[in-house]
């Protein structure tokens, strides 16, 4: 900025708005909006989970706030894990993740030797503190990712691309079914599907898999205790509500109480005379309870809004590597908030999936908040590569400018003889 200082005397001020190379805005090294969509998320997450996990803490012989002191933690675990993971390049976990997928195939192992039910299950290790299921998602997202892009030349051959698929997906899903935890298996498959998809893979291929999958996992659910059970009961539910399973009943009943408004923060009654799980699975059933239809439905906006800044940043990923990694990571947590919400609103067979950063649980949390820490790095890269061809860019621009600058006037030029 140059001001007249009254004698004829121009200087330049000191003082001028700082900005990127060329005038453009300075953009901060994460995503906001992802960012504070994840954080409302985890603040009413808390909040509900005070609220609904009074009595389950007694019952456990517990304070009444045992429950939620383990869940402050497992976010500030978790916001910890995933601050660290957003400053890590995503592109160095290549290196280590053999030995992730082994430990994570040995903890699912160690989860049926130990064979400690809970809930007709066995899911858990450490006195339920553990789920390798949830981790196994993660996991199996990242482990997924790397192999497709290394092979994306390669996938239209069955032999490279949908076999190995195939054995990958069914060993961990395999491992997860026979717990039993078919909610859990049936979401690794469906996103082996989604970034075999996203990857390049042949239409025909994944048509194939899809009907596989169909009938043999329709089959297998059917001939499972749990999974004939949970088919009937939903079956049962979509012809007369009333004779559906008596966790759905509830969960309705909570759900007509709340009615538009809802009955407040902490004066639902449904979690304190039987609703199954109210602080885990049924959280959402307690949401709408207390915050009526439209606290459910801010619920379900922000992760809408979620899923569509996580496609965002698939979109503007350096690499295909950084793509698949941000919409496997993004629509994995969605795909987990739609199948528990459903299950809520009767529309779908009882899973048992945790509503992401709401339902209590360590696993869960620590898990979705690992995948947002992945996600917030592959966008500070994109931002780290935006800024550099920027730079780049501006430095050509500014040289050919001061090439300019330095021409001699033709009228000032010697003339030959």
């Amino acid at each position: 900025m140059v001001s007249n200082m009254g004698n004829g005397t121009f200087v330049k001020s000191a003082f001028k708005p700082k900005t990127k190379t060329g005038g453009r805005p300075l953009r901060l090294p994460f995503d906001v909006p992802l960012l504070l969509i994840v954080a409302i998320l985890l603040v009413f997450g808390l909040l509900m989970v005070y609220s609904s996990s009074w009595d389950a803490s007694i019952l456990m012989g517990q304070e009444p706030t045992y429950i939620f002191g383990r869940q402050v933690l497992w976010v500030i675990l978790g916001i910890i894990g995933a601050t660290i993971l957003s400053l890590v390049d995503y592109h160095r976990y290549e290196k280590f993740l053999i030995f992730i997928m082994i430990a994570c195939i040995s903890l699912l192992v160690i989860v049926l030797i130990i064979n400690d039910v809970r809930f007709n299950s066995s899911r858990a290790l450490l006195g339920g503190s553990i789920q390798p299921a949830e981790l196994a998602k993660v996991v199996t997202i990242l482990y997924l990712s790397f192999w497709l892009y290394k092979r994306q030349d390669d996938l239209k051959d069955i032999n490279i691309g949908l076999f190995p698929l195939g054995v990958i997906l069914g060993l961990i899903g395999g491992l997860i079914f026979i717990q039993p935890d078919i909610s859990a298996s049936a979401t690794i498959l469906m996103l082996g599907i989604m970034l075999f998809f996203l990857a390049g893979g042949d239409w025909k291929q994944i048509i194939l898999v899809a009907a596989v999958i169909l009938l043999a996992g329709g089959g297998l659910v059917a001939a499972t205790p749990t999974g004939s059970v949970r088919i009937s009961d939903y079956l049962s539910g979509l012809k007369n509500p009333i004779e559906g399973s008596y966790h759905i009943r509830r969960t309705f009943e909570a759900i007509i109480k709340g009615g538009v408004f809802g009955v407040g923060i902490g004066q639902a009654d449904t979690k304190f005379t039987g609703l199954p799980l109210p602080h885990t699975d049924s959280i959402f059933a307690v949401v709408a309870e207390e915050t009526g239809l439209i606290g459910a439905i801010i619920i379900i906006i922000l992760f809408c809004l979620l899923l569509w800044r996580g496609f965002v940043i698939a979109n503007r990923a350096p690499d295909q590597l950084g793509s698949l990694l941000a919409y496997g990571l993004t629509g994995w947590i969605a795909l987990e908030a739609l199948m528990n919400i459903a299950v809520i609103v009767g529309l779908f067979p009882f899973t048992g999936n945790a509503l992401p950063f709401i339902s209590a649980g360590g696993s869960s949390m620590i898990s979705s908040l690992a995948a947002i820490g992945i996600v917030m790095n592959i966008a500070r890269c994109s931002v780290k590569q935006e800024t550099s061809e920027r730079s780049q860019t501006s430095a050509v621009v500014d040289l050919r400018g001061r090439d300019r600058r330095r021409r001699v006037p033709r009228g000032n030029r010697h003339t030959s003889p």
